[in-house]
């Protein structure tokens, strides 16, 4: 089977990781529950990027973020030591939710795809709030694809 190459011009930001050790089976290939952990750092260093650093800055706003829906999509295995470029993007903000979406790729490789749906809510009730003017505002500025 051909590995899966793809364009990533619909991602305006991508973070480069490393597999580490401890992320790996004894086959060197990445356990599957740590590329949720890679999506969590794309998703905190996008924020970074966009500049409304997590957590503090939804802070700012009253919010924070609540993961309610996570999904991969497992293309080919990264191994120990490869050098994995997260990409990261907005695809959809709702009244209180943003979905991102994610592709982690070897080089060109595509390796997984995933989707995080996230509520925005009150940091102290935990009850869902909408997404602040200024947190839309900075994702359409920043993204070259507009969320819907």
């Amino acid at each position: 089977m051909e590995p899966e190459t793809v364009s990533t011009s619909e991602f305006s930001f991508s973070h480069r990781l490393r597999v580490r050790w401890a992320e790996v089976d004894r086959q060197g290939i990445v356990f599957n529950g740590h590329y949720l952990t890679y999506f969590d750092v794309g998703m905190t260093e996008y924020l970074r990027a966009i500049g409304i650093p997590y957590p503090d800055g939804l802070l700012e706003y009253d919010g924070d973020l609540f993961l309610v829906k996570a999904t991969v999509e497992y293309k080919s295995p990264a191994l120990y030591d490869d050098e994995l470029d997260c990409h990261v993007r907005i695809g959809r903000i709702g009244t209180s939710s943003l979905q991102f979406l994610f592709e982690l790729r070897r080089g060109h490789e595509l390796l997984v795809k995933g989707e995080n749906i996230y509520v925005n809510a009150h940091p102290v009730t935990r009850t869902p709030a909408p997404v602040h003017k200024a947190v839309r505002d900075a994702v359409i500025a920043f993204e070259r694809v507009a969320p819907q």
